[in-house]
């Protein structure tokens, strides 16, 4: 059974900075992709960053670039997205994503094709 668990959402001012993890269980594939998705109220889910398994490819959406990493840590199996230079139009519920294949480069940071999901952490900045 996949568990992905996020962590590290709240409110910020803008400019401000937070670290989001997600913890990965039950997930052994060795062949995947990990990415955060955003939702913000009214509006689609979007991809803002994703990374393979080897940590050697990773894809940000434009809106994000420069300000936001995303990074793993695969002896904790887990993945982090640190946000530097918040603006309020970050704010969302963001959610962490797994697939166990690699994604071509241009699917990355497409929802649909993600299969597990956790629940969301909710990042406000004001």
């Amino acid at each position: 059974h996949v568990q992905l668990v996020e962590s590290g959402g709240g409110s910020v001012q803008a400019g401000g900075s937070l670290r989001l993890s997600c913890a990965v269980s039950g997930y052994t594939y060795s062949r995947n992709c990990l990415g955060w998705f955003r939702q913000a109220p009214g509006k689609e889910r979007e991809g803002v960053a994703a990374i393979d398994a080897a940590g050697s490819t990773t894809h940000y959406a434009e809106s994000v670039k420069g300000r936001f990493t995303i990074s793993q840590d695969n002896t904790k199996n887990s993945i982090h997205l640190d946000m530097t230079s918040l603006r309020p139009e970050d704010t969302a519920m963001y959610y962490c994503a797994a697939v166990p294949v690699l994604l071509w480069y241009g699917g990355l940071l497409i929802p649909d094709e993600y299969k597990h999901w956790g629940q969301g952490t909710q990042v406000t900045v004001s």
